[in-house]
């Protein structure tokens, strides 16, 4: 009986969840679509006021239901975003993207991690720790800002594939820098440069094979038993690829944007499924609207006031070294040398302003706070302060931008 009560309150509890979540974040899009800002903007500071405000909402970094929606939700929103890349936009920017992914990340971690080390004092490992933990872009939130601040198609797919493949990247140098501390020796370029080919090809592949096979299974004219469940059929696929890349040690995201990339092309495959896009269409915006709610909302709920309070200054230092060194030296180092592309000044000062820090960064700072190591509290600080400026500051500034730099689409609509 006892069980049977703590099942409800479970819950009850979630129930709870769900409907504070859905409440608040349709009141902040309706909001947010007046003044004319990305929507995760409020839905983080919902949060913030929801959780640390009001002690609304009190579900903890490393809850189950935290984690789930963490994975699902990023999982969808990235595959959305993948199927919305068309493959000629995206081989005639392939140079930079891959730049930007590698190089670019490298440069990042090295310059915030420098800074982390002058104005922390800490050791050079750990102070390149803080560095690899929020030198990835994070897709969660760019892809949404994408779907509301319309720019041209290749700035849109080159941050948008930026975001989704430097997530291998940055995982992979934080892990190895993570495990150099713990285990007292220094981090192998060999090791390092085997993991990030061992993950980012494994992500590849697991994205292809699956979203092949079940668009095979939806579109193919003999053989398409699943056409009817075209739009689940979808939506399995964005979670079966990130659940089995995470399972293979791969890089799960990598592996759910690439099966995105596949099934929002596979015309390129000759399986069309050109009659179920509207539907299929309806069902991604929703369940993105929906996960980016949850997201957001949760993540501002958790962020902790006392600690950026403790590290505010050298944190607003490390994270304004990011922002104002790290971020443009990445961008001019990666689109220069792309003479193919020819990006433009407006171009690649647009593209160092769009490098909002959230969820993936976040989830490896939850880790690195758990591993127990000296000066994980201000790996957390600079992660938070990153999270927060770039969340409230830049996606809330990046449509005005993209109007002065005459970057954006007339097109351009902040609903739904």
């Amino acid at each position: 009986m006892e069980n049977a009560d703590a099942v409800m309150v479970t819950v009850r509890h979630l129930l709870l969840l769900l409907l504070i979540v859905f409440g608040t974040g349709i009141a902040s899009g309706k909001l947010a679509a007046w003044l004319r800002i990305p929507d995760v903007v409020l839905f983080i500071g919902a949060g913030m006021l929801l959780g640390q405000g009001i002690h609304l909402i009190s579900e903890a970094s490393t809850s189950l239901t935290n984690q789930l929606i963490l994975s699902a939700g990023s999982a969808l929103i990235l595959f959305d975003g993948g199927r919305n890349i068309r493959w000629h936009g995206l081989r005639q920017v392939a140079l930079s993207v891959t730049l930007l992914s590698t190089a670019g990340v490298l440069i990042t971690a090295a310059i915030a991690g420098s800074a982390a080390h002058a104005v922390f004092g800490l050791d050079w490992t750990t102070s390149l720790l803080i560095g690899a933990v929020i030198s990835s872009t994070d897709p969660a939130t760019i892809i949404p800002v994408f779907r509301q601040v319309k720019v041209r198609e290749r700035l849109r797919e080159t941050v948008e594939s930026e975001s989704a493949f430097n997530d291998a990247t940055g995982s992979i140098l934080t892990f190895a820098l993570l495990a150099a501390i713990t285990g007292g020796h220094a981090p192998s370029v060999g090791s390092i440069s085997l993991d990030f080919v061992k993950t980012a090809a494994g992500g590849l592949a697991v994205g292809f094979l699956i979203s092949a096979i079940v668009v095979f299974l939806v579109a193919h004219t003999k053989w398409g038993w699943f056409r009817e469940y075209a739009a689940i059929s979808m939506l399995s696929v964005a979670l079966a690829a990130y659940l089995v890349g995470d399972m293979l040690h791969f890089s799960g995201l990598m592996a759910t944007f690439t099966a995105g990339l596949v099934w929002g092309n596979s015309h390129h495959l000759g399986l069309p499924i050109d009659e179920k896009q509207t539907e299929m269409g309806h069902v991604a915006d929703n369940a993105s609207v929906m996960m980016r709610m949850f997201i957001f909302i949760l993540l501002g709920s958790q962020v902790n006031f006392t600690l950026l309070k403790e590290y505010l200054w050298p944190s607003l230092a490390v994270v304004a070294v990011l922002v104002f060194v790290a971020r443009p030296l990445t961008v001019f180092a990666s689109a220069l040398p792309d003479r193919r592309t020819r990006w433009t000044w407006k171009e690649m000062l647009f593209m160092c302003w769009v490098r909002e820090t959230g969820v993936i960064p976040a989830a490896l700072s939850g880790m690195i706070v758990a591993s127990g190591i000296p000066g994980a509290d201000k790996v957390a600080a600079v992660v938070l302060m990153a999270v927060v400026f770039t969340i409230l500051v830049q996606a809330s500034t990046t449509a005005w931008l993209a109007r002065k730099l005459d970057l954006e689409e007339r097109s351009s609509s902040f609903a739904e």
